[in-house]
């Protein structure tokens, strides 16, 4: 096989993708072919698929669809035609078929390794954007990850010191969360004034960057009834009030704390265009409820776009071919446009129906 040149066959402008195939016993190698099956993705970016030939095969196989990409043998012969996408194959699993509906080292190992690949070609000025199908904590762990979740790893990786933090959306409402992948046990020492205010800052900047002028944000309470005034705790009083108090006296339209049960039907009204939650499952819960299907994250605070489906690696239907890309297609069109310069929005009604 001859050594592919090292000079790009065609010269474009699109924001170059680095994509992964995601948990190899999930559905994230199913959805990641039928995603870039879709011609009108592989016009839109160039695309730098990171896979293992074992897991790329298996979702081939789920999905019912081939892909033609071109092959490199590293990221010195890397190089991209328009409208195909430019295959990295690395042999993580030793030629040993993934196993679908659970949690293991191997599938682990291969899904943090390819997520190494992804973040060093960024480092190396080879991608503008990461777009992974989806992961499992769990596996990861198991494979390598030391740290709290993927965030925090790229967070070292690209030597980032300032505060990061999931950013979910659904539609036009984004979240953004105080606590993320901590025991619940934990959450309550994790709030801090300095953590509320940077969750609020943080998703006004990006809103700012989607267009609206003055972002309206939503702060959920910790406690039930938001602390019912101090009777159900106190960190409503203490911490997340004076937060907003900050917040608003530095030009943030702040508002809360609210009840948790109640904020996100005045969100999902257009009351708001944010809700700042304090632990992971607070907002999880109701953003999934709210669009499940079409939902994004997107790791806020890091020097590229790295987005994902909200969906999970879902043991329970890896292999059966039914799963939806919705989600993954609306954070792949995220990601594209942030890497691409253009302003950052959340989808519109009729794309996420597309």
């Amino acid at each position: 096989m001859s050594t592919p040149s090292k000079t790009p066959s065609v010269i474009s402008a699109k924001p170059r993708i680095a994509v992964l195939l995601g948990d190899p016993g999930g559905i994230g190698p199913e959805m990641a072919v039928k995603l870039l099956a879709r011609q009108r993705n592989l016009d839109a970016a160039r695309v730098l698929l990171i896979a293992d030939p074992v897991v790329l095969a298996a979702g081939e196989r789920v999905a019912g669809m081939k892909l033609d990409p071109l092959r490199v043998h590293g990221f010195d012969d890397l190089r991209f035609e328009d409208g195909r996408p430019t295959l990295l194959l690395h042999d993580w699993m030793e030629g040993r078929e993934p196993v679908l509906g659970e949690s293991n080292e191997a599938s682990g190992r291969a899904s943090f390794e390819a997520l190494e690949l992804a973040t060093a070609a960024v480092r190396r000025g080879q991608a503008e954007g990461i777009l992974f199908a989806p992961l499992n904590k769990h596996s990861l762990r198991l494979g390598g990850l030391v740290h709290e979740d993927e965030l925090r790893y790229m967070q070292e990786r690209f030597a980032v010191t300032g505060f990061v933090c999931e950013f979910n959306l659904t539609g036009s409402l984004w979240t953004s969360r105080v606590t993320s992948h901590i025991p619940l046990k934990d959450v309550a020492s994790h709030i801090t004034v300095e953590g509320v205010s940077d969750a609020v800052k943080i998703i006004a900047s990006a809103l700012r960057r989607a267009g609206v002028a003055q972002p309206r944000i939503a702060v959920a309470g910790l406690n039930p009834h938001a602390g019912d005034g101090g009777s159900i705790g106190m960190e409503e009083i203490e911490i997340i009030a004076p937060a907003i108090e900050r917040l608003r006296a530095e030009g943030f339209d702040a508002r809360g704390p609210f009840s948790p049960d109640t904020v996100f039907i005045g969100a999902r009204r257009g009351d708001v265009d944010a809700v700042v939650s304090m632990y992971h499952d607070q907002g999880q819960i109701a953003m999934k409820l709210m669009g499940f299907e079409q939902g994004v994250t997107l790791h806020g605070g890091l020097p590229v776009p790295v987005a994902t489906s909200a969906s999970g690696s879902a043991f329970d239907i890896a292999g059966k071919g039914v799963a939806q890309i919705e989600g993954l297609q609306q954070a792949f069109d995220l990601c594209v446009r942030m890497a691409g310069g253009a302003p950052v929005r959340a989808p519109t009604s009729a794309e996420v129906a597309a």
